[in-house]
């Protein structure tokens, strides 16, 4: 079964094509890299995923679920249950890094006593272990990293997007968050979509690589 399945998807920005009807599909279990200069339309292409930017036009479908048909989302994003993890983890600054966990969970249905059991499961998996009441405010690069990835993991996703996560990361810490990545890859058979600008630090994970120019699929390998 395919992961997701895009059938001439198109997402604009007024007049400007941030993706131009690109076909994709991605099989159940795959590490796909997305690379391109900045602007070729890969955040547009996660966005489009996860249900944050609406298309223009196309279809998509995820596990063989159609998700949205043209302008119409058929499910919204809080129901994909897709782990998302940003550039910059993207926490919330008045949560600390157990709060951050449980609101999803909380957004979940779970209750109270296993959302704090679940988060603290999680935060010790990233090797966070006690950092449950820290701001995000007193956590290093690397450390909000992986409460964001704590954070993603939360719902128990089948597919997890990631958008250029090392970026901003020295050598040893993006080796250490690349090794989990792995480490989720293989224990747990997510499906991964990456997106990088740096492909050889992840390459040797990835089962494809897909690369976009100016909106468009320019080449898949």
């Amino acid at each position: 079964m395919n992961a997701v399945q895009l059938t001439h998807l198109t997402v604009r920005a007024g007049a400007k094509a941030l993706l131009d009807d690109v076909s994709l599909a991605v099989a159940e279990g795959e590490h796909l890299l997305v690379v391109g200069p900045s602007g070729s339309g890969k955040t547009s292409l996660l966005r489009a995923i996860a249900g944050l930017a609406v298309p223009h036009s196309g279809q998509l479908a995820l596990f063989g679920t159609p998700v949205s048909d043209g302008a119409r989302l058929l499910v919204p994003p809080e129901r994909r249950r897709i782990g998302f993890l940003f550039q910059n983890g993207a926490l919330w600054p008045h949560m600390s890094a157990r709060g951050q966990i449980e609101f999803v969970l909380k957004h979940a249905g779970v209750a109270a006593v296993e959302r704090r059991k679940r988060a603290d499961e999680l935060l010790e998996w990233v090797e966070l272990a006690g950092f449950g009441e820290r701001m995000p405010a007193t956590l290093s690069g690397g450390e909000v990293q992986r409460v964001a990835l704590a954070r993603a993991l939360a719902v128990n996703p089948k597919l997890l997007l990631l958008d250029e996560p090392l970026g901003p990361l020295d050598f040893e810490l993006r080796s250490a968050l690349l090794t989990k990545l792995g480490e989720l890859h293989k224990r747990l058979g997510l499906t991964l979509i990456h997106v990088t600008h740096a492909p050889d630090e992840a390459r040797e994970l990835a089962t494809r690589t897909l690369r976009l120019r100016g909106g468009r699929i320019e080449e898949a390998r």
